[in-house]
């Protein structure tokens, strides 16, 4: 893993500031840093040490020298491309993959380019023949890349600190993104929480000129059965079982290639598990195993389910048991999004990864599978809503005046999605899935900010549109790879592993793999409430039956006991304070309130720690 960045701006001295920009990102790649400079251009890299550590540092360069290769992942296909082009005549100097996508970028245009890799990336390749910047991203998003132009300039990085760091861009807040945080805990692509700085979309390449033009290409897209000409396959379910095998254990062989060494999170869930469980059959040393725990009373200790699988497939595991400085720690996890973030399982994800590092350089993970297989109960609900709509109008009426009559506690918070559910409109199924991804419950957003726009709701919705004609359980899970997974679990993994740099992969978002299950038939993935019924399958005699049965659960810590506790007074000195900022962007009385009803004892933990991480941010940012 590396960072990357650069600076574009006719007429400059720019290597410079682009190796200070890189330098901000030493976390990321701490191992070595080196930049391509040319006219008015310059791409830097500090790297960390994957493949190739003898040959492999920056700058990388093609055959001549022209273009020159900032790069950030792993090309898992790279050995294969290597290949060819030296069938082709091409000479390498280096043994790892990014001098292939220096070579490959002699011959072929951007999004040509980025439909041969087979990987998790973000490159920046300067091409001084032709006087552009080319910026590609992986397919599902799994590496970042942000970057900032005023038509003239451009600035990139892999992170927003490189890219707010450059004295070309201006800091300043885009209160509409503030608008999508307080809806979803995060801000959808392409904006982010600074004005101007975006996202290079998952799946897309960019391209700029030295005369201010910019393209930026789609060069692949999810399957989604129904739409755009791609069809369901006719597959049975014990051939689509196999193959599912087959391509999960494909897919950790792939991401078992390294220099350095290897290991694995596990949280004795089904996805992480049957990680585990192939690299134990393809690993010839014991498998390097982690899991992270704490001491409570809450249910938030996976260490038993964990050491099951651990103790099944003899690997050598490490158990780690914490009690972190917590205040101390949310304020380190704002600084490593640079923005502020909603989903508060990136506080065990950074220790996970903290410790992880201290044995292994590398580590594959299971993020993936409940977005591929329909692994959250709400795919479940959306199932039971084609359901309802076959049942006939009086029994629908008759359930409905049940569902009022029970009391509130039974149902809770979940009242809302269930009277959706029975209105049997289309509109039901995106509107309890919004709901589900707010960290903040609606009631509370719409009294912080009275007036804000619902742009963010509105984008989803229509991307849920687009969709329309595909069965409903693929449109979802369509859905959840570009919003839940894009700007939730891929930033967190991404950010609290690289804190430490720490390379973690994912198997489970394997393009062969990804490709073939979005196509699957519907009822291969979920029937009834069995929710990732063809990945259990394949994996049924590798798996102990307390591992294939088990509930899924998040991986979160106890917000709502420690708001009540250790952290009470940071809570209320920050956001209740006559210092907090969040007064100037949120109505005061209702942050005020909010606390008070968490801590008068209704769970509002989660949305507490929304709030607290945007305050901590607009401190750091004296907005």
């Amino acid at each position: 893993m590396c960072g990357i960045a650069g600076v574009v701006e006719r007429g400059a001295d720019v290597e410079q500031r682009a190796l200070r920009l890189a330098s901000l990102l030493e976390h990321r790649g701490p191992d070595s840093i080196g930049t391509y400079a040319r006219a008015g251009a310059a791409v830097a890299q500090s790297r960390l040490r994957i493949i190739d550590l003898l040959t492999g540092d920056p700058p990388i360069t093609n055959g001549d020298g022209t273009i020159g290769v900032a790069f950030n992942g792993e090309i898992y296909n790279y050995r294969q491309l290597r290949d060819e082009l030296e069938r082709a005549g091409r000479r390498f100097v280096t043994s790892g993959d990014t001098e292939v996508i220096a070579h490959l970028a002699d011959d072929l245009e951007p999004v040509a380019l980025c439909q041969r890799l087979d990987g998790m990336f973000a490159f920046a390749l300067w091409d001084d023949r032709r006087r552009r910047l080319v910026l590609g991203r992986d397919r599902f998003g799994k590496k970042p890349l942000y970057y900032w132009t005023d038509g003239p300039r451009l600035v990139f990085g892999s992170e927003i600190k490189a890219v707010v760091a450059d004295p070309a861009v201006p800091r300043r807040l885009d209160e509409e993104a503030l608008d999508a945080y307080l809806t979803f805990g995060y801000v959808p692509t392409p904006r982010t929480f600074f004005a101007g700085v975006l996202s290079v979309p998952p799946a897309h390449v960019l391209t700029f000129g030295t005369d201010g033009t910019l393209r930026v290409e789609r060069y692949w897209s999810v399957p989604l059965p129904g739409v755009d000409g791609c069809e369901t396959l006719t597959i049975e379910f014990e051939e689509a079982r196999r193959e599912v095998r087959r391509l999960v254990c494909d897919a950790v062989d792939r991401r078992l290639i390294a220099d350095v060494p290897v290991g694995a999170f596990l949280s004795g869930g089904i996805d992480s598990s049957s990680v585990v469980a192939f690299m134990a059959r393809l690993s010839p040393a014991p498998v390097r195993t982690f899991t992270i725990g704490f001491d409570d009373r809450d249910g938030f200790d996976e260490r038993p389910f964990a050491a099951a699988v651990a103790s099944r497939f003899h690997t050598d595991h490490t158990e780690f048991v914490v009690e972190p400085d917590k205040a101390a720690l949310i304020e380190r996890l704002v600084d490593h999004h640079d923005q502020p973030f909603g989903d508060s399982s990136a506080l065990p994800t950074f220790l996970l990864a903290q410790m992880t590092r201290q044995h292994v350089t590398v580590a594959l993970s299971g993020d993936g599978g409940d977005e591929l297989f329909a692994g959250y109960e709400r795919f479940a609900a959306a199932a039971a809503l084609d359901g309802v709509r076959r049942l006939p109008d009086a029994v629908v009426r008759a359930t409905s005046r049940v569902v009022r009559a029970l009391p509130a506690h039974l149902l809770g918070r979940r009242v809302g999605s269930v009277e959706r559910v029975l209105s049997r409109a289309d509109a039901a199924t995106i509107d309890a899935y919004l709901s589900w991804l707010s960290y903040v419950p609606e009631d509370w957003r719409r009294r912080l900010r009275p007036m804000a726009p619902d742009g963010a709701r509105t984008t989803y919705r229509q991307l849920w549109a687009a969709s329309d004609g595909a069965d409903r359980l693929d449109r979802l899970l369509h859905l959840n790879v570009r919003t839940y997974l894009l700007d939730d679990l891929l930033p967190k993994v991404d950010r609290m592993a690289m804190a430490h740099s720490l390379e973690v992969r994912s198997p489970f978002l394997d393009t062969d793999l990804a490709e073939f299950v979005f196509r699957l038939p519907p009822s291969h993935k979920l029937r009834g409430l069995s929710l990732k019924r063809v990945l259990k399958a394949a994996v049924r005699d590798l798996l102990p039956p307390s591992i294939l049965h088990r509930r899924k659960r998040g991986f979160g810590v106890p917000l709502d006991r420690w708001f009540r506790s250790d952290l009470r007074s940071y809570v209320e000195g920050m956001l209740c304070g006559p210092d907090a900022r969040i007064a100037h962007h949120c109505k005061g009385d209702s942050v005020r309130d909010l606390v008070a009803r968490h801590q008068a004892g209704t769970n509002l933990g989660h949305a507490v720690w929304t709030l607290l991480t945007l305050e901590v941010f607009l401190r750091r940012e004296g907005w």
